[in-house]
């Protein structure tokens, strides 16, 4: 059976355990099976962490870490006590200083030795035949690691704020600009709808008013689909 089948049976059966929030707890006496089902999770974190930090998808990375380490902390003494070991504790440290500090290259490093002291835990406590690795492959093909948020920002800003005020109209007044609402502006009126901006990218139709047309920027389906995430996500800041 191939790898990617087997993650995802292995999720479907613990779905019942693990909904939304909710954390691995293992009281006194826990059995094997429930430690396998918190290594097992654990595994999905490291997955998820890793194509988070890959692709500087900081605010993710740093969930899934916040993740592990509560998923940590409710493990009670168990045969692999170096869960909570010192240098467990200094791994998380450093990866937790990579994602604060957006450094890719030190997250890679701080990574690799986590991995490193999961496989050595794994060995020490006979369990050497578990070996983990740095992922190749994400077998959560639902799930954008890439920040799109981010993604879209930049391309808002690079296609439309030729013309659009992107945040200080004071310091944003070109000659050659036609008066153009800022990204806040558009998101924080009543009439916005993701569907319609959407519509307006991916359509030929370029008149916005009585004598105004908007140039047709070039952009494939990921791009609009960032940009859209983009002003609902300033469409919910504006609204809190």
């Amino acid at each position: 059976m191939k790898f990617r089948t087997l993650m995802v049976a292995a999720i479907v059966a613990m779905l019942p355990q693990f909904k939304a929030g909710a954390q691995v707890n293992l009281p006194a006496g826990s059995t094997s099976t429930q430690l396998s089902d918190l290594m097992i999770a654990l595994q999905f974190q490291h997955i998820k962490l890793w194509f988070a930090g890959k692709l500087g998808n900081w605010d993710l990375a740093n969930y899934e870490l916040r993740q592990i380490q509560a998923s940590l902390r409710k493990a009670t003494p168990s045969p692999s006590e170096s869960l909570r070991s010192p240098q467990t504790t200094e791994q998380l440290q450093a990866l937790d200083r990579a994602i604060q500090q957006k450094d890719g290259a030190a997250f890679a490093k701080a990574y690799s030795d986590l991995t490193n002291g999961c496989n050595a835990c794994h060995r020490a406590s006979g369990s050497g035949s578990i070996t983990i690795q740095v992922p190749v492959n994400s077998p959560f093909s639902d799930q954008l690691f890439a920040d799109q948020i981010a993604q879209g920002r930049a391309l808002a800003r690079g296609t439309c704020g030729l013309c659009h005020i992107v945040s200080d109209a004071s310091r944003e007044t070109p000659a050659f600009r036609v008066p153009a609402p800022s990204f806040s502006e558009i998101a924080s009126r009543p009439s916005f709808s993701a569907n319609d901006l959407r519509q307006l990218l991916t359509s030929s139709h370029r008149r916005v008013g009585p004598d105004q047309a908007m140039l047709k920027p070039k952009l494939v389906e990921y791009q609009i689909d960032a940009i859209v995430a983009f002003f609902e996500t300033l469409q919910a800041s504006r609204a809190r």
